[in-house]
């Protein structure tokens, strides 16, 4: 099949027809679709397909346990009314890598295999890449059991109802072992390729993430018959800190968003009982980050009391910065360097992937394709179909360079 062929068949499942975005959660009828198509592309080629004790897919050229094995793929669930791209432009993109280095009669001298890492949005269950943190021991058992969704519904009985072993799911250090190499396409989520006019890029690191819960607890009351002055109102606090969280970040130079937010009891004439609201704030290094956190924390606290509301923090996840193996970095610029007309420079980013979680395990490289819209997580997260075809080209000489030599 052809990149365009596979990518027309991908994109129809899990797209709202309302909002133009995809609804591709962990564990659901589009998840599971997903996966079908996943399974279906590996065995169309001849691949061994795996489904690991994670939930996460595999597909194997060669024998998985001879070692030293050269990895490829991405994602294919999304963030709420996500873009097209995000994910599955990685894994669709490494079946067609693998399909032309076999038009271009390679002899494969290591295993290869193409991968679909579970839940890496983190859209259903509130923490990102649930499956390459397990693999990688970053998640435990006890902590993956008491993930719930907003109707309640834990991680093993989401897995239980789709069909797979919760009681299985842990780390998976003898499937790591056998990797030399991961290296994960991803469109960028940014503008920096299409502001430099280049394709393809290379990642150079991760910025340090997290996200932290701010619960702001008041008084619910009457919105038509209480005083103003007699108000505990967590939704004012609630809005200062906002405000606040894109000060203290447009002033350390970094990201800082509430983006989620749940109130109660949620009533127009009620005032709330209770406002959560999501901070999610990234950083180009961990003083930067510590610094835009420690400011927004202590404004929060700050309009909390002055409108006697108490409020709690909890950080729900943190990633520190990632730098990307330097060795393995190296070597695909180096690959790519042979085609004098591709650029390929090297950039920061400040979204996490799966390659992020593992560069603690095994070596791991990204590569970047331009995304001119610089938009992402929206449906009008956009790369033009020659650009993709370009990404193509580069994943082949990569894995060409890495896993035929």
């Amino acid at each position: 099949m052809t990149f365009h062929s596979m990518w027309a068949e991908l994109l129809p499942i899990g797209r709202n027809s309302a909002s133009g975005g995809y609804r591709r959660y962990a564990w659901t009828g589009a998840d599971a679709e997903c996966r079908n198509w996943f399974k279906a592309q590996a065995e169309t080629r001849g691949l061994t397909y795996e489904l690991d004790r994670n939930g996460n897919q595999w597909a194997w050229l060669g024998d998985p346990a001879a070692g030293d094995a050269v990895v490829t793929g991405s994602h294919l669930d999304s963030v709420p009314d996500g873009g097209a791209f995000d994910g599955p432009l990685g894994v669709v993109s490494s079946f067609a890598a693998l399909d032309e280095l076999r038009g271009r009669g390679v002899q494969f001298t290591k295993p290869l295999a193409i991968v679909n890492f579970g839940d890496e949005e983190g859209a259903r269950f509130g923490l990102a890449c649930v499956g390459s943190r397990l693999a990688a021991g970053q998640l435990t058992v006890e902590q993956a059991h008491r993930l719930t969704d907003g109707d309640g519904v834990t991680l093993p009985q989401a897995m239980a109802a789709a069909g797979y072993d919760a009681d299985a799911i842990g780390p998976d250090p003898e499937r790591l072992a056998r990797i030399g190499a991961f290296v994960e396409l991803h469109v960028e989520q940014g503008r920096a390729l299409d502001l430099s006019g280049d394709r393809v890029g290379i990642a150079g690191a991760i910025w340090p993430h997290g996200r932290w819960r701010f619960d702001f607890r008041g008084e619910a009351n009457h919105a038509g018959t209480t005083r103003l002055v007699d108000r505990r109102d967590p939704m004012l606090s609630y809005a200062e800190t906002v405000l606040a969280a894109r000060r203290e970040a447009q002033l350390a130079g970094a990201v800082a968003t509430f983006g989620k937010i749940a109130v109660e009891p949620n009533g127009v004439n009620a005032i709330p009982s209770l406002v959560r609201g999501w901070l999610d704030s990234r950083a180009a290094d961990q003083d930067t980050l510590d610094t835009v956190v420690t400011g927004v924390e202590k404004a929060a606290r700050e309009y909390a009391e002055a409108h006697g509301v108490d409020l709690d923090v909890v950080r729900e996840s943190f990633t520190p910065v990632v730098e990307f193996d330097h060795a393995l970095r190296d070597e695909l610029a180096r690959v790519l360097g042979k085609d004098t007309d591709l650029r390929v420079p090297v950039l920061g980013t400040g979204a996490g992937h799966d390659a992020g979680i593992l560069s603690g395990s095994i070596p791991t490289a990204m590569l970047f394709v331009r995304n001119p819209t610089g938009v992402s997580h929206s449906p009008a997260e956009f790369a033009a179909e020659d650009d993709c075809v370009a990404g193509v080209t580069a994943l082949a000489d990569v894995l060409e360079g890495l896993a035929c030599r």
